[in-house]
């Protein structure tokens, strides 16, 4: 059991140049070293996806390591990328995870904890999970009372970047926090689309 998984869902290149469409990324790694192990990415643009496997596979490889992969110096066109790619964000969220900085938990993983959602409200009526209590990430901070101490607390956001910051909010304060990897764009991968999170 010694690996971990991170999802991630960049554009395909720099998005204020026209046509970025989203990479569904998920790279695993080794937890007692950070060697990389593995990746999957999918998209509606072929030729991303394809760039980054092959990177990836490179690393493989080489027995390149998460901390390898966050300094990577990879080419970078407004249409082919953004100044840091994907594959540099994956290496940055796990070596967070490795450092500590970034407890992560797994959709499948969080039958009986609870689930913080600090999505915005109207991003509620296009989706949200029965029994998540929403707590905006701008509201976070003054409404920490609100919160159990005694329990696992796995934050969600609709990507991760905003559960990132409530995770570190709450560790702060000496919450059990997680970070739900992928947050509400993992969700489907895992099949956990009903039923309560209480």
């Amino acid at each position: 059991m010694d690996y971990e998984k991170v999802y991630l869902y960049p554009n395909s290149h720099a998005g204020y140049y026209p046509g970025a469409k989203p990479i569904a990324l998920k790279v695993v790694f080794r937890k007692s070293d950070g060697r990389v192990l593995g990746a999957q990415a999918l998209s509606l643009d072929g030729p991303a996806v394809d760039k980054r496997i092959s990177v990836l596979a490179v690393a493989i490889q080489m027995e390149a390591t998460i901390y390898d992969l966050e300094e990577s110096e990879l080419c970078y066109a407004p249409q082919f990328g953004s100044a840091k790619d994907p594959v540099n964000f994956a290496g940055m969220i796990a070596a967070d995870v490795l450092n500590g900085d970034l407890p992560l938990s797994h959709w499948e993983s969080v039958n009986g904890g609870f689930l913080l959602d600090v999505r915005e409200p109207m991003e509620l009526a296009v989706e949200n999970v029965p029994g998540a209590v929403n707590i905006p990430l701008g509201q976070l901070r003054g409404r920490l009372g609100e919160l159990p101490r005694d329990r696992d607390i796995h934050v969600v956001c609709r990507s991760g970047q905003r559960a990132y910051y409530a995770t570190r909010l709450l560790l702060q304060h000496d919450f059990r926090a997680h970070n739900l990897s992928g947050g509400m764009l993992s969700r489907y991968q895992t099949g956990i689309l009903e039923g309560s999170m209480s």
